[in-house]
C-alpha cells in the first residue's frame, strides 16, 4: 500500500512539473539598434510589450558571427525584430539610390545573421517596420529604397495614420475580425518584390506592403509596439508570438 502510495505521489509531482513546464514563460529576444556611438538601443515600448503578453524579453546584443546567431536563437523561444534605419541596398544586389537612403551596415549584418539563424531555426518571428524589411531581404526580396521616389502616387508615410486592408485567413484578420485596419507609420523603405513562399496579408491603398507571412513569420511594416498602450487589442500580435513560441 505504501509503495503504491509512494508511486502515486512520484507520478503527481512528475505531472506537476511537466504542466509548469509547459506553462513556462518563453524567451523572446528582440533585436537592437546603435547609437552613433555603438551603444547599443531599444524603445522599451517592445519590452514591454512582450512581457505584458506573457512572455520574458532578452535584448539582443549586435553580432558579428553566424556561430554566435544559431547559439542565440538555440537559446531563444522567439524573436522579434525591431524598427530603425534603411536596409543597405547592397543587402539585395542594389547600389544607393539617392542621398535620403539612411544605412547602418553593423546592424545590417547583425540582424541578416539573426534572421537567417531564426529561420533556420523555425522559431516564431515577429518582424516589425525594419524587421519587414529585413525578413524579406532575408527571404529572397527586395526593397524600394525611398518610397517617395520609387512609387508614383505614394502616400506619405512618415510620422502618421492611414488604413490598411487585411486579407482573410491572416493572422491580422485573425485577430481583429476586420478587413480594415488603422495603422501608425514610420518609414522610408518598403517591400518591392516580395520573397518567394511568402503571402502579403496587408497593404495600404496605394499599395504598399503592410504585412506578410512566411512559414513562421509574421512581418508588419507598422508599429504595434507604439499602439498597444493607447489600444490593448494591439498586444494581441505580441500574445500571438508568445503563444506560438510556448
Amino acid at each position: 500500500m505504501k509503495t503504491r502510495l509512494s508511486l502515486l505521489l512520484i507520478l503527481t509531482l512528475m505531472t506537476s512539473i511537466c504542466s509548469c513546464s509547459k506553462q513556462a514563460a518563453p524567451l523572446i529576444g528582440i533585436s537592437c539598434g546603435r547609437t552613433s556611438t555603438g551603444a547599443a538601443t531599444l524603445s522599451t515600448n517592445y519590452t514591454d510589450a512582450i512581457a505584458k503578453a506573457g512572455g520574458i524579453p532578452v535584448v539582443l546584443p549586435i553580432i558579428d558571427d553566424p556561430a554566435l546567431a544559431e547559439s542565440i536563437l538555440a537559446k531563444l523561444d522567439g524573436i522579434v525584430f525591431s524598427g530603425g534605419p534603411d536596409l543597405d541596398p547592397a543587402e539585395f544586389g542594389e547600389e544607393i539610390l539617392n542621398e535620403t537612403v539612411s544605412i547602418d551596415a553593423v546592424r545590417d549584418r547583425s540582424d541578416l545573421l539573426l534572421a537567417r539563424a531564426a529561420l533556420a531555426s523555425g522559431k516564431p518571428v515577429l518582424a516589425i517596420c525594419r524587421g519587414e524589411q529585413l525578413m524579406n531581404v532575408a527571404l529572397g526580396g527586395s526593397l524600394y529604397q525611398d518610397l517617395p521616389a520609387q512609387v508614383e502616387g505614394v502616400l506619405p508615410h512618415r510620422d502618421t495614420t492611414h488604413m490598411i486592408g487585411v486579407e482573410k485567413g491572416s493572422v491580422l484578420f485573425d485577430l481583429f475580425g476586420s478587413d480594415s485596419l488603422l495603422v501608425n507609420t514610420f518609414h522610408h523603405q518598403a517591400v518591392k518584390d516580395v520573397a518567394p513562399g511568402s503571402r502579403v496579408t496587408a497593404r495600404s491603398s496605394d499599395g504598399v506592403v503592410e504585412a506578410f507571412e512566411n512559414a513562421n513569420v509574421v512581418a508588419v511594416q507598422f508599429h504595434p509596439e507604439r499602439m498597444f498602450q493607447a489600444d490593448p487589442s494591439w498586444l494581441g500580435l505580441f500574445r500571438y508570438l508568445v503563444d506560438k513560441a510556448r
